[in-house]
């Protein structure tokens, strides 16, 4: 069974919906016992780190989420909670993958947040196959983790940056596969097959 966190984020309905058209059912939920027992976990959500963070917290879902063995992939904001700390709001975030999260800071005029579609390049993973290099994908963030050993896909917008992470059995996107059209759903299919 695939199992979404349900957390108080936005978006988490859209990556179930997103299974739903690849055919996999999926269920939503916040009880411990039910994601740790799940094949796979998504972390998905879109919102402010320090409020997700305390609310994670309050519920042992932090503790919960560090323990898991199984495959998860975390999804934009849940991509950056899986890190050490997050430049929004000066936040501990669950100190998975060792890497910083940073606002972006234009250069050259560009807006912030980045909203739009760009395309991934340097892919190594099993999350990602060779037709996906240089394909575009739907981003929606105002924050982002320079790249790294933990860099698995790279994108560049103000400067390069980690469009998607992985350390150990944790994968993570900074960009919506839910919302990235066909690419997105191989995306979603190869996180499965893991």
């Amino acid at each position: 069974m695939i199992t979404i966190i349900d957390y108080n984020a936005g978006n988490i309905r859209s990556v179930l919906f997103a299974l739903e058209r690849l055919g996999i059912q999926a269920r939503l939920s916040a009880d411990p016992d039910e994601i740790v027992k799940a094949d796979k976990v998504i972390f998905p959500g879109v919102g402010e780190a320090n409020t997700t963070m305390q609310y994670l917290r309050e519920r042992q879902l932090d503790e919960v989420i560090k323990g898991l063995k199984q495959p998860v992939l975390g999804i934009c904001l849940g991509m950056q909670l899986l890190c050490t700390h997050s430049e929004e709001n000066d936040t501990e975030c669950l100190g998975i993958i060792p890497q910083h999260v940073l606002r972006f800071r234009p250069r050259q005029g560009e807006k912030v947040p980045h909203m739009g579609w760009n395309s991934i390049y340097n892919l190594r993973s099993p999350l990602f196959d060779a037709t996906l290099e240089k394909e575009y994908v739907y981003f929606v963030h105002s924050y982002g983790v320079e790249p790294g050993s933990y860099t698995i896909a790279t994108c560049n917008y103000v400067q390069p940056f980690s469009a998607a992470l992985q350390k150990d059995n944790f994968f993570a996107t900074q960009f919506h596969p839910e919302k990235s059209g066909k690419v997105g759903a191989a995306i979603l299919e190869n996180f499965l097959k893991l």
